[in-house]
C-alpha cells in the first residue's frame, strides 16, 4: 500500500492533540478534509485508530503501535528532502536566507552587501516566509540560514542573537491614539489586534502580549496570512498591530502611525542554521554576520 505523508502528519497531529478540530486548525485544513484522510489510512490498515466518543478522542492499541513509527517516517523524509535541496543549492552555489517581513533589518541588507564582496562566485537568494515560517523553511531545507524572529522553537538549531528591535504600535493615521510620542500596553487593552493562524500559538500570544499584565485576553481583530494583509486591516482602522522597528521602516506608509510600547520586551532576532549542516557558504555568511555586529 502507499501511503503520501499529508496522511500520516494528519494522523500524528491528531494523536498528540487527540481533538480533531484542534489538529486541524493547527494543519491549516478543513476538519471533513482531515476526517477522511484519517478514515482512508484506517481502511489502508484495516484496522481503527482512534476510537471516537462524544466526550473524547482516544488512541487504539494500533494507533499506539503506529505513532512512533510514524513520526520516524515523517522525520526520515523531512531529512531526505532537506539534504536533497541543500545538496542542490551548494552545487549551484546559491546560499539561501530565510527571513519574515523585515527580517533582521539594515542588518541583514549590510550582511548581504558584505558577503557578496567577499564572496564574488556565491549568490545569494534572501526567500521571505510567512509568519514564524522561517523555522520551518530550515528544518525542510527550502534555506540554508535564516533570521528567526524569537520566540521560537529553535530546537536542533544553532542560534545566535545578532540583533534587538522595540516593538511598536501600528495604528490608522487618524487613530485616537496616533498623536501620543509613546504608549504602555494598558493603553491599548480596548483595542482589537490582527493575529494570525499561520504561526505556532506562542509566537502569536508573544506578538499580541497574551496574557496582559492585568491577566486579560486581548481583544483578537482581523485575521491575516502576511504583513501585507496585516497592514491593510489597521490602515482600514479595524485593528492595531504590534510590530518591530525595522517593520515600520521597511513598509512605512503615510495611512500608517507607529508609536513605541514602552513597557513590552523587544524583539530578539536570531541567526539560525542547522546544528548538523556542514555547508561551508552557510558558515562563510554567519562569520560576516558576526564580523558586523557591535563588539
Amino acid at each position: 500500500m502507499d501511503v503520501d505523508t499529508r496522511s500520516l502528519r494528519y494522523f500524528v497531529e491528531v494523536a498528540e492533540q487527540l481533538n480533531f478540530s484542534r489538529a486541524a486548525e493547527r494543519q491549516f485544513v478543513s476538519q471533513p478534509a482531515l476526517s477522511r484522510s484519517i478514515r482512508r489510512l484506517e481502511e489502508d490498515l484495516r484496522t481503527p485508530l482512534f476510537e471516537r466518543t462524544a466526550r473524547e478522542v482516544k488512541l487504539t492499541a494500533a494507533g499506539e503501535a503506529l505513532l512512533p513509527l510514524a513520526r520516524q517516517l515523517l522525520a526520515d523524509w523531512q531529512s531526505a528532502q532537506r539534504s536533497t535541496r541543500v545538496a542542490a543549492a551548494a552545487r549551484s552555489r546559491i546560499l539561501r536566507v530565510g527571513f519574515t517581513a523585515s527580517g533582521a533589518g539594515s542588518l541583514a541588507t549590510r550582511a548581504y552587501t558584505e558577503f557578496k564582496r567577499k564572496y564574488p562566485d556565491c549568490a545569494v537568494e534572501p526567500k521571505g516566509f510567512e509568519w514564524g515560517g522561517e523555522v520551518a523553511a530550515l528544518h525542510d531545507g527550502l534555506v540554508d540560514l535564516a533570521f528567526v524572529w524569537m520566540p521560537a522553537d529553535t530546537t536542533g538549531l544553532h542560534t545566535r542573537i545578532v540583533a534587538v528591535e522595540p516593538r511598536l504600535a501600528g495604528l490608522a493615521s487618524d487613530h485616537p491614539l496616533a498623536g501620543r510620542t509613546e504608549l504602555s500596553i494598558a493603553d491599548l487593552a480596548e483595542e482589537p489586534i490582527v493575529w494570525t493562524r499561520k504561526a505556532p500559538r506562542g509566537w502569536v500570544d508573544w506578538w499580541a502580549v497574551n496574557p496582559r499584565p492585568d491577566g486579560r485576553e486581548p481583544i483578537w481583530g482581523p485575521e491575516n496570512d502576511n504583513v501585507e494583509e496585516m497592514l491593510e486591516h489597521v490602515a482600514a482602522g479595524s485593528a492595531i498591530c504590534i510590530a518591530p522597528e525595522s517593520l515600520r521602516l521597511h513598509y512605512g506608509r503615510p495611512d500608517l502611525v507607529w508609536v513605541p510600547i514602552v513597557d513590552i520586551a523587544p524583539l530578539r532576532i536570531a541567526m539560525c542554521r542547522p546544528i548538523d549542516s556542514s555547508n561551508p557558504t552557510a558558515a562563510g555568511f554567519a562569520a560576516v554576520v558576526e564580523s558586523l555586529l557591535p563588539s
